[in-house]
């Protein structure tokens, strides 16, 4: 067991008194993705032993782990079967100790994937749950009866199909919002509240610092769990009844009290909040209540969903990307705090997404970059995007692993033609999970230097220029640019407290904003087109003089009279 503690960086940016974590950056590693030191194909955690350098030269100050825990794998590791455990596709506790050990040598922190709403159907607490009407564990978890020979409720699942499944030994059905294999825990049940609690204090005892903690919102249901507005999927919509349900705040403050009281200050928290609200982020954040630090919120990420949602896509509207933006760090000025973010393991590539991943793709990795990483809250990195990788070429269905995606098309392709099928598939391919879980490109080699055997899922072939090493020591690359990004958090106070002022609201072309701090102000201004932007008279002639602090075009970076393609400057002048 690792003994050794990080000291809590505290960098410059960040005022006295305040948290650690307003001056910090996170990274997310997705374990199975990152990088395979045995050559099974696997990533593993003598990868991730193996790259710390990397993250340590990028600047990071915590790394979010996804769950390494025993699994069946049947949802890549979120269907946990062991939380004391380590699942041996990716090592060993040992291991894990000594990953801890190496970061926190490095002054930085690690963050553990906390899945607590669902646990795998192989944990032994379902096993025993499902044994029998009378099993001491069996309100563990949700059961019900059925109504009228049809599930309890119209519930869909997140996976497609059903929220509930008919358990055939006991005759009664077990909810599950994701997989069939990830049975949602009633925590309702303060023995069930004890047993996490006890499992979280004891890898905060072993050296963690801190949980992301997945779908916590959904952990509190309404009783008596009525029908949902009918979606169309032919589903009902649960949300309104286990979305920050009618306990939730009450579990979180109880979870603060067992859990993290006393030695809060070196620890994070940040819960997954697929339903929040900016008024409720409010809540939830306030440091007062004693419950998370900041939410991950999904406004923006949904505004280039179509009808049927994220498998039916639509060009995104910047007025619109901007107004969500703009409308969260107005809700949190004050009280709260914000999650930045562009990608995770269940978004694809961002540059591919909301840039121009062919002709102007260094210029949009490092414009969207800037206006994400200088607005206020604490950023966050997906492995890869620090390199700007895209979302991968599929080109069938055979080279897809993500269960959502794979149910999403069988469903959707029953009984349908050839060319419907294509259709379907193209939709998956943009919109799917997958994009974000291709391997990290280490290098221009036939495994990427990810793994020198077959890997899981296929590698994307623009590895052979995209890469680490054809980026680490290229002061003009996207990995320079992030890095640049992360050290002015670090250093520059107004970055992470001025206050956020959006400009230019309603243009079509720029994102533009000020950050105004107590000795400085800060212009952030980004085309996110591939045409040149006019920036107005009124914002030339009041910043033409203004110091340039980074662009990411060559040359003067002055503001000019027009941006160029995917232009981005930040310029600063005093308050």
């Amino acid at each position: 067991m690792t003994s050794l503690q990080p000291s809590v960086r505290r960098h410059p940016s960040v005022r006295l008194g305040d948290p650690w974590w307003k001056g910090a950056v996170v990274y997310q590693i997705y374990p199975r993705s990152f990088a395979d030191a045995n050559g099974d194909g696997i990533g593993d955690l003598r990868g991730i032993i193996e790259h710390v350098d990397h993250l340590d030269r990028l600047g990071v100050d915590v790394v979010w782990l996804s769950p390494v825990y025993a699994s069946p794998q049947d949802d890549n590791g979120y269907d946990i079967s062991d939380y004391y455990a380590v699942d041996p596709t990716f090592g060993t506790l040992d291991d894990l100790d000594e990953l801890i050990g190496a970061l926190h040598a490095r002054g930085i922190k690690l963050v553990m994937d906390l899945v607590v709403n669902h646990t795998s159907d192989e944990h032994a607490w379902f096993q025993e749950s499902r044994a029998g009407r009378d099993s001491p564990k069996r309100d563990w978890y949700i059961w019900r009866d059925g109504s009228d020979g049809r599930e309890p409720n119209n519930w869909g699942s997140f996976f497609s199909g059903s929220a509930w499944q008919l358990d055939e030994a006991t005759g009664q059905y077990f909810l599950h919002l994701f997989s069939r294999k990830q049975p949602d825990v009633n925590w309702d049940n303060p023995e069930v509240r004890d047993a996490v609690y006890r499992m979280m204090n004891w890898w905060l005892d072993r050296g963690v610092d801190g949980f992301r903690m997945d779908v916590i919102s959904f952990i509190s249901k309404t009783p008596g769990l009525p029908d949902g507005p009918v979606r169309a999927s032919g589903w009902g919509d649960g949300i309104p009844f286990y979305g920050s349900g009618p306990r939730i705040h009450e579990y979180l403050q109880e979870m603060h009290r067992e859990v993290f009281a006393g030695r809060d200050a070196d620890l994070v928290t940040v819960g997954e909040m697929v339903d929040v609200t900016p008024e409720l982020a409010r809540l939830y954040t306030d440091q007062d209540r004693r419950e998370l630090d900041m939410v991950f919120q999904f406004e923006h990420v949904r505004l280039d969903h179509g009808p049927a949602g994220k498998f039916s896509r639509r060009p995104v509207d910047l007025v619109e990307l901007k107004r969500s933006f703009a409308r969260w760090q107005e809700a949190l000025a004050d009280v709260g705090w914000n999650s930045l973010y562009w990608n995770n393991h269940d978004q694809p590539r961002v540059v591919s997404r909301f840039g121009d991943d062919t002709a102007h793709w260094y210029e949009s990795a490092t414009a969207l970059a800037t206006v994400l990483h200088l607005m206020r809250g604490t950023p966050y990195i997906y492995q890869g995007e620090e390199l700007g990788m895209t979302n991968m070429p599929f080109a069938a269905i055979d080279e897809l692993r993500d269960l959502e995606s794979l149910n999403h098309y069988r469903e959707a392709t029953v009984a349908s033609d050839a060319e419907r099928a294509a259709e379907v598939l193209a939709d998956v391919v943009t919109g799917g999970r997958d994009n974000a879980r291709t391997p990290v490109q280490w290098d221009d080699s036939p495994g990427a230097g990810f793994t020198t055997g077959e890997p899981w899922i296929p590698i994307n072939p623009n590895h052979r220029w995209l890469n680490a090493a054809a980026q680490r020591d290229d002061p003009h690359s996207v990995f320079a640019w992030y890095r640049t990004l992360i050290a002015l958090r670090h250093e520059n106070s107004t970055v992470v407290d001025g206050r956020f002022g959006l400009l230019l609201e309603d243009d079509p072309q720029l994102f533009a904003y000020t950050r105004t701090g107590e000795d400085a102000t800060l212009l952030v201004i980004a085309n996110l087109s591939a045409d040149p932007a006019p920036v107005g008279l009124e914002l030339f002639g009041e910043w033409t003089r203004a110091e340039a602090i980074i662009g990411n075009y060559p040359g003067d970076h002055r503001l000019p009279l027009h941006l160029r393609p995917w232009e981005v400057l930040v310029l600063t002048r005093p308050a």
